[in-house]
């Protein structure tokens, strides 16, 4: 008679971001719910002392850590946490001060460093001041580029997903005046790659339709407006085509999110920043999750930010936090499902039906 499965224990790391804004209160608003506890493993890169502070603050009686020296000792069903420090740690709600960015980047090393070692399998990562974390030891735009850093990872694609909302971002965290310059066909089709992979499999979908935005008001206007659409986008998309890459656009960014056209696409590539983020808050602020497609590991985090104006206040929402660990889980079990399918033909699933590569009708 076979032995059955016994599921497997994910340890989740939680680095505690910056600890004046609203991290450890989405933190322990997260994990107080028992449910998280019978799915994963939590453990929290952070301080125990200044948990208590903010769970004291916001006056949460029913929320208890383990106090564990590494990784290996935490218990399951409990909340685990590290200190990252020994120190007594001064706590200024709503500020930005050194001594907060030092923390955030101590807590996101310690996690890096058990990542590597396999002592956890998936992270999130709590919202970090990017100006007070940066120092000799990090000098990078956010926790993307870190960890893309970190883990060897060139061809990496910062990814906002939210259900079936999925939006990257090819230039990321850049000056705007530096945009255009940064657009080449090589770029978009490393961008594209990235993403196609990702989506089959850390999100299980077969043959994904990917809808590309444009540069310039209205793709240019045939060169009215500004050339890099036809000559360089375009371009790159044709030759994604031909690599099998299910890639459609130019779109203008207006339109294209004003008609709800990005619902008949599995995940949309934006040129810039503020093009794909701005739509994708405006649709998903509470529910989106960052997630850093590319690495050889897992990671995300909540789509906000610091949140310096209501820390301390018991006004901040769980709900992106509490997605972030869903989708990191989520993730985790589809790669390892991809691996077996992968290695294992005879395990592989036969779909309904092929998905038709042609592009859907959208009305601009």
């Amino acid at each position: 008679m076979a032995k059955p499965e016994i599921e497997e224990r994910i340890k989740l790391g939680i680095t505690h971001g910056d600890i004046n804004g609203i991290s450890y209160e989405v933190i322990i608003k997260t994990l107080s719910n028992p449910r998280i506890l019978e799915i994963c493993t939590p453990i929290i890169y952070g301080s125990s002392k200044v948990a208590s502070y903010h769970k004291k603050t916001l006056d949460i009686q029913d929320f208890n850590l383990n106090l564990v020296k590494n990784a290996e000792l935490a218990i399951h069903k409990r909340t685990n946490i590290i200190n990252v420090t020994d120190k007594e740690v001064k706590i200024d709600l709503g500020q930005s001060t050194e001594v907060a960015g030092q923390l955030a980047l101590q807590a996101l090393q310690a996690a890096v460093e058990d990542l590597k070692n396999k002592h956890i399998q998936v992270l999130v990562t709590a919202p970090i001041n990017k100006k007070n974390i940066q120092s000799q030891n990090f000098s990078f735009p956010g926790h993307t580029e870190y960890l893309a850093k970190a883990f060897d990872a060139p061809d990496h694609l910062m990814l906002m997903v939210s259900n079936n909302i999925r939006v990257g971002v090819i230039t990321g965290h850049v000056p705007l005046k530096d945009v255009s310059s940064l657009i080449t066909e090589k770029i978009i089709l490393s961008k594209l790659n990235v993403l196609n992979t990702s989506l089959t499999r850390d999100f299980g979908i077969n043959r994904p339709r990917i809808a590309i935005l444009g540069l310039n008001p209205h793709c240019g206007d045939k060169g009215v407006t500004g050339t890099e659409d036809n000559e360089i986008i375009i371009p790159a998309i044709n030759k994604a085509k031909e690599k099998g890459i299910l890639a459609f656009g130019p779109y203008s960014a207006d339109g294209f999110f004003g008609s709800s056209s990005f619902t008949h696409f599995d995940a949309i590539l934006a040129m810039y920043h503020d093009q794909g983020l701005i739509p994708f808050k405006c649709l998903a602020f509470d529910s989106g999750v960052n997630f850093t497609a590319g690495l050889s590991i897992i990671r995300t985090s909540p789509a906000h930010g610091t949140a310096y104006a209501i820390a301390g206040k018991n006004e901040a929402s769980p709900e992106s936090f509490r997605e972030a660990i869903y989708m990191a889980l989520d993730i985790y079990r589809n790669r390892k499902n991809y691996k077996e399918t992968s290695s294992n033909p005879l395990k592989m699933t036969v779909h309904d039906e092929e998905r038709p590569g042609s592009e859907p009708k959208i009305i601009m």
